[in-house]
């Protein structure tokens, strides 16, 4: 079974970065997919990120204040996050899919205060 790992959680303020790292635990073939999503309380979750066949989608609340960077050999795809704001608040969760199966990291908490 497929495992992500997460890291780069935390508390910060307004205007402040971060940035989350996620791993496979193991070598994973046929991975087309790799990206970011975040859940705030009360709400769905939704995609911040994600790179899909080698092209990179950004959700509009979040264009020219995230980065995403992935590498497919490595199988780790990071998340810069820049100029956070407080409605950035969320538990952020990776995302890889292999051969239409999508593997998902345990989430890490980001909590931005104002």
């Amino acid at each position: 079974q497929v495992q992500l790992v997460e890291s780069g959680g935390g508390v910060v303020q307004a205007g402040g970065s971060l940035r989350l790292s996620c791993k496979t635990s193991q070598r994973t073939f046929g991975v087309d997919t790799m990206g970011w999503y975040r859940q705030a309380p009360g709400k769905q979750r939704e995609v911040v990120a994600r790179y899909s066949y080698g092209d990179a989608y950004y959700s509009e609340s979040v264009k020219g204040r995230f980065t995403i960077s992935g590498d497919n050999a490595k199988q780790t795809v990071d998340l810069q996050m820049n100029n956070l704001k407080p409605e950035d608040t969320a538990v952020y969760y990776c995302l890889i899919r292999s051969r239409n199966v999508d593997y998902w990291g345990q989430g890490t908490q980001v909590t931005v205060s104002s």
